[in-house]
């Protein structure tokens, strides 16, 4: 499902109507009839179309995220999925106040890089990584991930931001990453380590044991890298459920 799919961003379009623009054959924005709804919704809609069509062309995804239900922001991958940002941290701990970040993890592009605490995991480095991102995509980073990153480095990460632990739940699957990977038979290479093992592996790593730093990123990146596996699915299922099936 693409953005163009779209009509709930306009005032006095819920997902009824919007259903119903489907139905009758309204699918993407140029398929759109004002005869089809009352004529002030009619106005409406063309004057969102305009617009939304000049941000999209620019790849103004910020504009759709503003646009969009908060619950919606998964109609943006689409068409932002070349340019996603799908990240992963580890930390010592739950509490922002007593914990600190171990290592960040970021995939884009079909590429990986895993930031270290003491080496390369700056402030300045995650601004220009993740503040940059036309699309952010995590699980459970809206209340975790990016909270954390914002307080322990002072940054204002306000990207788009689509949050796979919530869409995860919509569509059925639960049980937490590692469980979610699971249920959808993604192979994680017979690496067998979770969270509290993360927290391990950083100490270990600082008594000196280079080899548990080595484990640590090697678990960060493939939590890192599985979430486009995990959005993949997740936005089929969607598209599925949402769009497809109210089709003519």
């Amino acid at each position: 499902m693409r953005v163009e799919n779209s009509f709930i961003p306009v005032r006095g379009v819920g997902e009824k109507t919007e259903r119903r623009l489907w139905r009758d054959g309204a699918t993407r924005w140029e398929e759109f009839r004002p005869d089809l709804v009352g004529p002030k919704t009619g106005d409406r809609i063309e004057e969102f179309i305009a617009t939304a069509s000049e941000h999209l062309d620019d790849g103004n995804a910020a504009f759709f995220a503003r646009e969009f239900p908060g619950n919606e922001a998964w109609r943006l991958y689409e068409n932002f999925r070349d340019t996603a940002c799908f990240f992963d941290i580890e930390t010592t701990g739950l509490s922002q106040r007593s914990s600190v970040t171990t290592t960040v993890s970021l995939h884009r592009d079909g590429e990986t890089t895993t930031l270290v605490r003491g080496r390369d995991l700056t402030g300045e480095r995650l601004q220009r990584e993740l503040g940059d991102a036309d699309l952010l995509v995590s699980f459970n980073g809206k209340q975790f991930d990016v909270p954390f990153l914002e307080g322990e480095f002072d940054l204002s990460l306000g990207a788009p931001h689509v949050d796979l632990r919530f869409l995860c739940n919509r569509v059925g699957l639960s049980g937490g990453l590692d469980g979610v990977e699971a249920e959808l038979g993604i192979d994680r290479g017979g690496m067998d380590v979770g969270g509290e093992d993360a927290v391990r592996l950083w100490y270990e790593y600082q008594d000196g044991d280079e080899s548990a730093l080595e484990t640590l990123v090697k678990y960060n990146r493939l939590d890192t890298r599985n979430l486009e596996t995990v959005v993949e699915h997740v936005t089929d299922r969607l598209h599925e459920d949402v769009f497809a099936c109210h089709l003519p």
